[in-house]
């Protein structure tokens, strides 16, 4: 008889052990469910950057997550164009938000430019190459290139192109890689998906020299040696534009949520972050 009431005692015992799980396991799905996401696409060079901007907006929001996606524009725009869920897009540069907005992606009045940035030639410490800039880029046993779809790959070939490096066209994106070599008397140009793969190539001395944002060299001190920082005369100003993007499956508390990011990622502390981190806040029109 004792045996077998303390064989009830026990299964009941289990029972509320298990319930007790799933009601825990239940909390924590609630919890998780309660979160608004946001999903950020942004240039490769705001990384760091947003990823401050994420964990102090998030502690101050617990009820919002910040998914970050970082990369190429031309890249996450073409993502955005084939229907990526996507709420908030930060550019490096003016032409992926035209054409977004030319499609009716942006959501009308969110759009403000936010930043400039400007192109460095950047070297690894102690390589001993003989560049000095852009103007000597020809020197070089090995180039790491962003292709003409990235905005720094574009601006470094607009800024050739002024220079008379390269010919005039109407578009320098559409210049190849293998035109911006030839033009350079055939140096070996290792072409990159994006600014950060750049800088890596660099310092990691895969390749003697490459073209990033002077934002990029941020914390790389003993990584990378700016060789030159290439006037706004020369690549034109460099804007980053942000704004809200008309995404069918987000919900009202999600858009709502998108609206109070995008303000936050434009407010002075902000600003102050990215003058920080390198960026140019003064000069954007």
């Amino acid at each position: 008889m004792k045996k077998k009431l303390l064989a009830i005692l026990m299964s009941l015992a289990m029972v509320m052990a298990f319930t007790a799980c799933g009601s825990d396991s239940e909390d924590a799905s609630d919890d998780s469910a309660a979160k608004t996401e946001v999903k950020v696409f942004a240039a490769a060079s705001m990384q760091s950057s947003l990823e401050e901007l994420e964990a102090s907006f998030e502690e101050a929001n617990p009820d919002v997550d910040i998914v970050l996606n970082c990369d190429s524009s031309g890249t996450l725009m073409e993502q955005i164009k084939e229907g990526a869920p996507c709420d908030i897009f930060f550019s490096a540069a003016q032409k992926q938000m035209d054409e977004l907005e030319g499609e009716g992606l942006v959501v009308e009045g969110t759009r403000t430019n936010v930043l400039n940035n400007q192109l460095v030639v950047i070297t690894y410490p102690e390589s001993g190459t003989a560049v000095t800039g852009l103007e000597t880029l020809k020197d070089a046993k090995s180039i790491a290139l962003a292709d003409g779809s990235v905005p720094v790959g574009k601006y470094t070939r607009q800024a050739l192109m002024n220079l008379g490096i390269l010919d005039e066209v109407e578009d320098p994106a559409t210049i190849t890689t293998q035109q911006v070599s030839d033009a350079l008397g055939g140096v070996e140009i290792s072409e990159q998906g994006n600014v950060s793969k750049v800088l890596t190539a660099v310092a990691e001395g895969s390749c003697e020299v490459g073209t990033v944002y002077l934002s990029d060299t941020y914390g790389q001190e003993d990584a990378v040696e700016i060789l030159e920082q290439v006037s706004y005369d020369v690549t034109g100003n460099i804007i980053y534009p942000i704004a809200q993007i008309a995404n069918p499956d987000a919900t009202e508390a999600e858009t709502e949520a998108a609206a109070k990011v995008i303000e936050y990622f434009t407010n002075d502390d902000a600003k102050a972050l990215y003058d920080k981190h390198l960026f140019d806040t003064e000069n954007v029109e």
